[in-house]
């Protein structure tokens, strides 16, 4: 119901204007505050897409962990399919989705790992079975079947029984540096508002593109 209530919301508020939004990340923040308030379910999930050395691309969803000046975090065990692609190619693209308001925004840029430090401090606000998790899981690698699995959870629970869980070697954090972002805002008639931001002259150049 909620979905058909604010179904038309976007139609009717647009995009603010170029002035009103010079720095794309003042207006996501903006955009990601009006998501969170909206009610929907993980509004900080992402599509997070990468490719290998060759140009084969593969995209799946996240979920964001910080945004700002010093680029979009995400988290991952550093041997799954995502990090081996962006250890080849560094460079990727995210897209964030909210439909009740009827608004995208894609952005795209160089990505690194975040430092050992900045990890850990994330690491350590994770709840416990999402901690025992991360190390259990050797992701993106073949596994015999759910009972594996869960044998690999009951390992590690009893390793670090009535300790705090470290942060593994094997996983850790991203953070995205943008180059460009691009906002969209359904409007009637498939009319839609799009903005694009690119860097120019230590500021950000912003264009219009027809919908």
């Amino acid at each position: 119901m909620k979905a058909i209530r604010t179904l038309t919301r976007g139609v009717t508020r647009g995009l603010p204007t170029l002035e009103a939004a010079a720095d794309p990340h003042e207006l996501f923040d903006r955009w990601f505050a009006d998501a969170e308030a909206s009610g929907l379910l993980l509004p900080e999930s992402m599509a997070l897409a990468t490719t290998t050395a060759d140009g084969r691309p593969s995209v799946r969803m996240v979920l964001l962990k910080g945004a700002g000046l010093d680029g979009f975090r995400f988290f991952t065990n550093y041997g799954s399919r995502k990090a081996a692609e962006l250890d080849e190619n560094p460079r990727a693209a995210l897209c964030f989705y909210w439909s009740v308001l009827e608004r995208q925004v894609r952005i795209e840029g160089r990505v690194e790992r975040l430092s050992t430090e900045e990890s850990a401090e994330y690491f350590a606000t994770r709840g416990r079975g999402s901690q025992v998790g991360a190390w259990a899981s050797e992701q993106s690698r073949p596994i015999a079947g759910r009972a594996r699995l869960e044998a690999q959870v009951n390992e590690i629970e009893a390793r670090f029984a009535g300790e705090d869980i470290p942060l593994p070697d094997f996983w850790g954090g991203y953070r995205l540096l943008p180059d460009r972002f691009e906002f969209w805002q359904g409007r009637a008639n498939r009319l839609h508002d799009r903005l694009a931001y690119t860097p120019r002259d230590g500021g950000w150049e912003i264009t219009r593109l027809q919908p």
